[in-house]
């Protein structure tokens, strides 16, 4: 009989601060973007917060440009400084592609 073993190359990340809770909805809070400027978030941004405030009572999203935007200052202590100083009640991070 052969016996096949199979490395997982994965491995552990252990998580030392965990992303804050969801909020339950969207509706009357203040949302903010921090892009990448990856693929396609130039146009796919627009669009996402034209439909949240279409979706949603009340809600009011900043502008997509409101935060520094790409991979060099999205995960930057500036960055997060400033998203906690804007007052939003949650923050869509990424390039929406």
């Amino acid at each position: 009989m052969i016996t096949l073993e199979f490395h997982d190359p994965s491995g552990v990340i252990a998580v030392k601060q965990p992303h804050a809770p969801r909020v339950p909805t969207l509706a009357g809070k203040r949302v903010g973007f921090v892009s990448n400027e990856q693929w396609q978030a130039y146009r796919m941004l627009p669009l996402l917060k034209q439909l949240l405030e279409t979706d949603f009572p009340g809600i009011e999203v900043l502008p997509i440009d409101a935060f520094p935007q790409g991979n060099a200052v999205i995960g930057s202590e500036e960055t997060a400084a400033l998203v906690k100083q804007s007052g939003v009640d949650a923050v869509l991070i990424g390039n929406a592609a």
